[in-house]
C-alpha cells in the first residue's frame, strides 16, 4: 500500500523546509525509522526518517526544492508493488496537498464522479512544537458520508489540547484508518477522502444514517458508531447530533435534547448560538401541564477569572468503585508534571497584595467599560499588566535553561492555565506587554472560549514564556504551583478576600482597617532564580497592583 512521506513542521513558525539531500533513491528498499532525507529550515537542520518500511517509490520534491509543510515528497510502497499498481482502491495518481481544492469533479458537489476522484490523505496534524502524536477520539463523520472543505472531521487530544480537525478536501469520506481512541504519530495517514471505490458508500450517503442497516453498514465503522445510529437516551440526547463539547454541556444544564434543535453550522452542526436562541425560545413558551421545573438561574460568573469555569463535581471526582482508564490529556499531563519535577529545582515565595484600589476601580467602572468594549472588566488584565512590568525589570523571570545557558527570551507571552471538565489547558497570549488593557482583555475573552470549545490553534498553546494560575476562583487562598516547562517561573493567585489589616499612617499610628487582600505565590526554578531575585520581582507586581494608576480604557 503506498504511504505518503510529507514535510515535516519543525517548529510551531515553521511553515516551510527546503530538501538538501535524498538518502534513498527510488526503487532503494527503506527500513521504517532510516533516515530517508535531509531538510534545512531558519531554525533547524535535520534528518527525517521514513514513517514506514517498504520501497522508495516516487520522488516528488528535488533537492533543493522548497515545499510547504504537510506536502507529500515521497512515496513508499510498503508492499513493493509496480508504480502502475493501485492499492487499497486508491489511485497512484498524485493526491491534492491539505487544504487544497479537489480538482473539477471531484467531491461532494457531484457524487457520481468521486469514483474517479484522486484520494486525499488526512494526516494527524502537529499541534504544537514538541507534539509527536495525538489520539483520535472521536470521528464526526462515518465512511461513505459527504464531507465539504473546513467541516470538522474528527476530534483529536493531546498533552496540549483537545480539538476539532477539519476536512482538508470536500468529498466522500472512504476510509478512516485510525479508529477512535487509537494514540498515532503526527503526520500519519488517519484517513481518506475521494479515490476509487467509493460508488458504494455514495448510496449509502444518499440515505438518511438512520436508515442503514447494521448489515449495511460499512466494515471500518466502529462499534460506538453503531451506538450512536440509535436513539439515545436522555442523559446522553446530543451524541449523535455534530456539535461541541461546550453546547452538549449547555443542553445537558438546561434539559435540552440536541436532536430539537437546529443547527446552522457546517453540515448541519449545532453552534453554540443555536442552543442559547433555543434555550431563549423555550423560555417563552408555556409548558405544558405538568409543568416542569424551570432550570436552575446559572450562578453568577466570578470575575477574577476570565477562562475557568468550575465544571460538574463528578467531571472531576469521579465515580466511587469505579475504575476508569485516564483520559490522554490527563496521562499527558502527568508526565508533564512529574518531568517538571524533576528538571528544575522548585522554591515558591508568598505575598499579600491589597487589592482595595482595583476592586474599587472595578466596580465603579465596569458597566461603562462593558458598554464601551462589550467586554466584562475582569482582573486577571490588572495582574498581566503587573507581571509584564516585573518582567521587564527581571529578565532572567522570563527565560529557559538550556543545557549549560539562560536563553533570556526577547517576547513577552504569557500562559494563562485554564481549568476544563476535561483537563487543563495554558492558551497563550503573545506579546502581552504591547496589547492595551483593552486588548488584554480582549484576548483573554477570545482564547477562553476557543479553549472550553476546543477551538485553539496550535500556536496559542505553545511559546508561552511564563505562566499565571488562578486557583483563587475555586476559592483556594494561594497554592503552590508546578512551573510549565520550559519556563522557569509561574505565579499563583489566590482568591481576593477582604481581611483586617494593620496601617501605619505618615505620623506612625497604627490603626485597623478593612481591605480586600489577595495572596499570591511564585515557583520559581532555583537552577538560575536565586530567592532574592523572585522576591525582588514579586515587590514590582505587589506594588503595581497596590498603586494602579494606568487607564483601563
Amino acid at each position: 500500500m503506498p504511504t505518503d512521506v510529507v514535510m515535516p513542521q519543525m517548529g510551531e513558525s515553521i511553515v516551510e523546509g527546503t530538501i538538501t539531500k535524498w538518502l534513498k533513491q527510488p526503487g532503494e528498499k527503506i527500513t521504517r525509522d532510516e533516515p530517508l532525507f535531509e531538510i534545512s529550515t531558519d531554525k533547524v537542520d535535520a534528518e527525517i526518517p521514513a514513517p514506514v518500511s517498504g520501497v522508495l517509490k516516487e520522488i516528488r520534491a528535488e533537492a533543493g526544492q522548497t515545499v510547504q509543510i504537510n506536502s507529500v515528497v515521497a512515496i513508499i510502497d510498503d508492499s513493493g508493488a509496480a508504480e502502475s499498481t493501485p492499492s487499497n482502491g486508491r489511485l497512484a495518481a498524485p493526491a491534492p496537498a491539505a487544504g487544497q481544492a479537489p480538482a473539477a469533479g471531484s467531491g461532494a458537489a457531484a457524487l457520481p464522479d468521486t469514483a474517479s476522484a484522486p484520494a486525499t490523505d488526512v494526516v494527524m496534524p502537529q499541534m504544537g512544537e514538541s507534539i509527536v502524536e495525538g489520539t483520535v477520539t472521536r470521528w464526526l463523520k462515518k465512511v461513505g458520508e459527504q464531507v465539504t472543505r473546513d467541516e470538522p472531521l474528527f476530534e483529536i487530544s493531546t498533552d496540549k489540547v483537545d480539538a476539532e480537525i477539519p476536512a482538508p478536501v470536500s468529498g466522500i469520506l472512504t476510509a478512516i484508518k485510525a479508529e477512535a481512541g487509537r494514540t498515532v504519530q503526527v503526520n500519519s495517514v488517519v484517513a481518506v477522502i475521494g479515490g476509487t471505490g467509493v460508488a458504494a458508500p455514495t448510496l449509502a450517503a444518499a440515505q438518511p444514517p438512520a436508515a442503514l442497516s447494521t448489515a449495511g453498514t460499512p466494515a471500518s465503522q466502529s462499534a460506538a458508531e453503531l451506538t450512536r445510529e440509535k436513539p439515545a437516551p436522555a442523559e446522553a440526547a446530543g451524541e449523535e447530533v455534530r456539535t461541541s463539547p461546550l453546547v452538549r454541556k449547555l443542553a445537558a444544564e438546561h434539559n435540552v435534547d440536541l436532536r430539537q434543535v437546529a443547527g446552522s453550522g457546517a453540515g448541519g452542526r449545532v453552534t453554540k448560538d443555536d442552543i442559547l436562541a433555543f434555550i431563549e425560545r423555550a423560555k417563552t413558551v408555556p409548558a405544558p401541564a405538568p409543568a416542569a421545573p424551570p432550570p436552575q438561574p446559572a450562578a453568577p460568573a466570578t470575575p477574577v477569572s476570565d477562562f475557568a469555569a468550575a465544571a460538574p463535581a463528578s467531571k472531576f471526582a469521579g465515580t466511587p468503585g469505579v475504575i476508569e482508564p485516564m483520559s490522554v490529556m490527563r496521562k499527558k499531563i502527568a508526565e508533564h508534571m512529574i518531568l517538571s519535577r524533576r528538571t528544575s529545582a522548585h522554591v515558591h515565595t508568598v505575598f499579600d497584595a491589597d487589592m482595595s484600589r482595583i476592586v474599587r476601580l472595578r466596580e465603579k467602572n465596569k458597566d461603562r467599560f462593558q458598554q464601551a468594549t462589550g467586554l466584562k472588566l475582569t482582573y486577571t488584565p490588572f495582574f498581566i499588566r503587573a507581571v509584564t512590568q516585573a518582567l521587564r525589570a527581571w529578565p532572567v523571570m522570563n527565560a529557559s535553561v538550556e543545557g549549560d545557558s539562560i536563553h533570556y527570551k526577547r517576547d513577552l507571552n504569557i500562559g494563562i492555565a485554564v481549568a476544563l471538565d476535561w483537563g487543563l489547558l495554558v492558551p497563550v497570549i503573545k506579546h502581552a506587554d504591547e496589547l492595551s488593557f483593552v486588548g488584554l482583555q480582549r484576548a483573554l475573552n477570545d482564547l477562553g472560549e476557543r479553549a472550553r470549545t476546543k477551538r485553539l490553534k496550535p500556536e496559542e498553546v505553545s511559546g508561552g514564556t511564563f505562566t499565571i494560575t488562578n486557583p483563587g476562583i475555586f476559592g483556594a487562598s494561594f497554592g503552590l504551583p508546578i512551573i510549565n516547562q520550559p519556563q522557569v517561573a509561574i505565579l499563583d493567585l489566590g482568591a481576593i478576600v477582604k481581611r483586617p489589616v494593620v496601617l501605619t499612617d505618615k505620623d506612625g499610628s497604627d490603626s485597623i482597617a478593612i481591605r480586600s487582600m489577595i495572596t499570591m505565590a511564585i515557583g520559581f526554578d532555583h537552577r538560575i532564580v536565586d530567592g532574592a531575585v523572585a522576591d525582588q520581582f514579586m515587590m514590582i507586581v505587589k506594588k503595581v497592583l497596590e498603586n494602579w494608576n494606568e487607564p483601563i480604557m
